[in-house]
């Protein structure tokens, strides 16, 4: 039972992936074009995300300032420091609302991309950060989640039309988290290769 258990868990992670890919690919594209727009007119990345997605914006940013597969001068990244271990960080009570946005005022500024990571869209302090952001004149990718009608959630609602939402279609955190990671790394591999050129993807 256990070991069927984790190979379900395998299962639903790839058939997610697999239907995910083609309705995502052209807001992906959208989010590629707006960091391309930053970086290449020397405006930097401001990455943030509460909880679990708080880390997946540190490792962007990481490969963004260092390096995804390919070796190339360093792009302007910054991932903003958050509580990594709240249990409501993606909702309305997350321990620091104002903790992200407080930071993207002091840092952000015109031209510059906010990535903002929340798998439901309810964390109040990415939603901060979006609205701070959007008083810096910085356009705002968002990756979410969920299904229907409230996919999204209030992060997707309050975006601009210049903004870019990417939103995976499920509502299991863990899935989605999932995903979110592998649209990381789609960025970073986008990026590299419409500035370095194209490069065959290996297995």
């Amino acid at each position: 039972m256990v070991e069927q258990r984790l190979q379900q868990h395998f299962i639903d992670s790839a058939d997610l992936k697999y239907q995910a890919g083609p309705v995502l690919s052209k807001p992906l594209g959208l989010a590629v074009q707006a960091l391309l727009a930053g970086v290449t007119s020397g405006r930097k990345v401001l990455a943030c995300g509460a909880g679990i997605s708080g880390l997946l914006a540190a490792q962007f940013a990481a490969q963004f300032v260092g390096r995804f597969e390919r070796e190339r001068p360093s792009l302007a990244a910054l991932a903003l420091p958050c509580i990594p271990d709240d249990p409501l960080a993606d909702t309305r009570q997350c321990a620091d609302a104002a903790g992200l946005a407080r930071q993207v005022r002091a840092l952000g500024e015109a031209g510059d991309v906010l990535l903002a990571i929340s798998p439901r869209g309810e964390s109040a302090a990415v939603l901060a950060a979006a609205a701070a952001a959007h008083e810096r004149d910085m356009c705002v990718i968002a990756l979410t989640g969920g299904v229907g009608s409230g996919a999204g959630g209030a992060l997707g609602r309050a975006l601009r039309e210049t903004d870019v939402q990417v939103c995976v279609p499920h509502d299991r955190l863990s899935r989605i988290h999932e995903v979110h990671l592998v649209l990381l790394h789609c960025l970073c591999d986008a990026v590299d290769a419409q500035l370095l050129g194209e490069q065959e993807l290996s297995a």
